[in-house]
């Protein structure tokens, strides 16, 4: 029955997440093998605690605390990471709603028992290439109040909020609009009859003449990896008066009709997809379709890729919950210092912080104010 003070606890798990630590067993192996650096400037009195103790604790913290120090911290920064990253020339700032299973938390047993896989949903600002928001859930319709409790605190204006069609709700609208944001969201059967009203427009002979003497019509084209991806979007503003009334600030529908070539085999595929829009602007409205996936390849993607989260067995909702906040902060410390390292990407930068450790964090606490990471941690004591 040993006593740790919770800020070594936190402060332990946080410097082992920025140097690789992914599981809470290679936390407690961070906090021995560095345990005489750590005693520079921590007591340890009582030593390095256990991957039990670790995890015991972390799901015992209050998450909406860790994630309000979370927060704090990451927007406290804002102007630094805006430095950094690509700039926007549309003047809207884009934020993502989407949802992601945690892969390794659930246990299929040798009974009818199943335990389900952790789910995490996220409000990602794309644009500033940072989580805003993060909250467990319990089932996969749960999404949608949790959505749209936080859109309610958020303030929206001069935002453009992207989401699957499950988010598609009146009620998740009208919130958008009445905080005087935009939104382009999917469509697909669950829409009381939204998708339905929209399909009809883009059943032209030709769509593209179609749209083209009329003007709204974009199209993008890509290569890599091997294949070449064509986007044609088509926009159309409907006409009944009645669905514009139920559905707040609805101005327009958008078809978005994705071809992908393989270069070597020349086989293609292809792919229709709808969405409804406050927006009447044909190329915004694209880019907000093709910049929703970011919450894909630059949030989820490195939370899985770059800090291995699907490895972590964790069954413990607000452990992992906990930890994965750890993650989101150490990333978006790794894509400020990333620029300053030539590493090219943020799995390789992860491993030779972790090689060079007191060299990287050197580097880290010279970028940044020491004062606001201290104040971004002490604000997350229970």
């Amino acid at each position: 029955m040993i006593d740790y003070p919770l800020v070594e606890i936190i402060l332990i798990t946080f410097l082992a997440v920025l140097g690789g630590a992914s599981t809470w067993l290679q936390v407690e192996d961070f906090g021995r093998v560095k345990a005489g650096w750590l005693k520079k400037f921590l007591p340890l009195k009582n030593g390095i605690p256990s991957h039990d103790t670790f995890r015991r604790v972390f799901s015992l913290i209050d998450t909406e605390e860790l994630l309000k120090a979370t927060l704090e911290f990451l927007l406290q920064n804002m102007t630094a990471i805006k430095n950094v990253l690509p700039k926007q020339d549309d003047g809207y700032r884009h934020l993502c709603v989407d949802g992601k299973e945690q892969r390794g938390t659930g246990r299929n047993y040798d009974s009818d028992e199943k335990v389900r896989n952790l789910q995490t949903l996220h409000i990602y600002d794309s644009t500033n290439e940072i989580c805003i928001y993060s909250e467990a859930i319990n089932e996969k319709t749960n999404e949608i109040p949790v959505a749209q409790k936080a859109l309610k605190t958020m303030n929206l204006k001069g935002c453009i909020v992207t989401f699957d069609a499950l988010h598609m709700q009146k009620d998740t609208v009208e919130i958008i609009r009445m905080k005087k944001g935009d939104y382009v969201g999917g469509l697909k059967g669950n829409q009381a009859g939204l998708l339905e009203e929209a399909s009809p427009y883009f059943n032209e002979d030709d769509l593209l003449a179609y749209y083209k003497e009329k003007g709204d019509y974009y199209e993008t084209l890509e290569k890599a990896h091997g294949k070449i991806e064509k986007r044609k979007y088509y926009l159309v503003r409907p006409t009944r008066r009645k669905l514009v009334r139920e559905w707040k600030g609805l101005k327009a529908f958008v078809c978005c009709k994705k071809t992908i070539e393989n270069i070597k085999t020349g086989k293609q595929t292809t792919e229709i997809r709808f969405y409804a829009a406050s927006l009447d602007d044909v190329e915004l409205c694209a880019d907000a379709i093709r910049g929703h996936w970011s919450v894909e390849n630059k949030l989820h993607w490195q939370l899985d890729y770059s800090m291995y989260e699907d490895d972590n067995t964790t069954m413990d909702k607000k452990a992992f919950h906990n930890l994965s906040l750890m993650n989101k902060m150490a990333l978006t410390l790794f894509k400020l210092l990333k620029p300053m390292t030539g590493v090219s990407s943020i799995r390789g930068l992860r491993k030779v912080f972790g090689w060079e450790y007191e060299g990287y964090l050197s580097i880290l606490l010279s970028c940044f104010d020491e004062n606001m990471i201290a104040d971004a941690m002490n604000s997350a004591k229970a």
